[in-house]
């Protein structure tokens, strides 16, 4: 997949980062990906049933197909297909034009509390977060990793200021920092605060406890 041209901007502000602490952030990385490949694979072992039957029950809930898969901006800028279980109508995409007067967030990022574009089974599997589940394979190919940023639209990416693309120096998540304290925030600003603030202070540690503090969020079913 191809990537933008200012994302050199952004190789070169991580670099930066790395030749502070050399030693101690190649450990730390080295810790990330040791723990994305361990964990994703145990969890798409224990899953599997899990994934079939949400998949069967996507098919019989509404047309369309099972994964939803889309562009999105990667590690760096570079774009990847991403994938999670289908929770809205077909074509919603085109419908999403029509509710742009509806979003419930200023700036780049659109969301509505009660998307009619959402299925019935849809806003189960959002609560629970059930449809992110498909994304532990692109956690095994390295394009994401259990924690992180949440991988934006191209669309969106395009519109974001430089400071705002700092975001992508952090390998996508399925989870995050912003997932676990401000998920029902609709603030733009404390979105991207949060991401920046995972940016500029990762570390191995706290990834662990962003990852514990999902299991709760989970179970709590505060997703949306």
């Amino acid at each position: 997949m191809g990537s933008f041209a200012s994302s050199q901007e952004v190789r070169e502000s991580s670099s930066l980062r790395a030749t502070e602490r050399p030693v101690a952030y190649r450990l730390e990385r080295f810790a990330k990906r040791s723990f994305d490949i361990a964990f994703s694979l145990l969890a798409l072992v224990f899953i599997c049933p899990v994934l079939l039957l949400i998949a069967l029950l996507i098919k019989l809930d509404s047309e369309g197909p099972v994964l939803y898969i889309s562009d999105r901006i990667g590690h760096n800028g570079k774009r990847f297909r991403f994938l999670k279980f289908r929770t809205m109508v077909r074509d919603a995409d085109s419908l999403r034009g029509a509710l742009l007067h509806l979003n419930e967030r200023k700036g780049n990022l659109f969301k509505m509390s009660n998307d009619p574009r959402v299925t019935r089974l849809g806003r189960t599997l959002r609560r629970y977060s059930l449809d992110e589940l498909p994304q532990f394979f692109s956690v095994l190919t390295g394009h994401m990793s259990v924690v992180g940023p949440r991988p934006c639209l191209t669309s969106e990416y395009a519109r974001y200021t430089k400071e705002q693309r700092r975001r992508v120096e952090a390998i996508p998540g399925i989870t995050g920092l912003w997932q676990v304290e401000a998920r029902e925030n609709p603030s733009v600003d404390a979105y991207f605060a949060l991401d920046l603030h995972y940016v500029d202070h990762w570390s191995f540690f706290l990834d662990m406890k962003i990852v514990l503090k999902t299991v709760f969020v989970v179970f709590s079913g505060n997703g949306q």
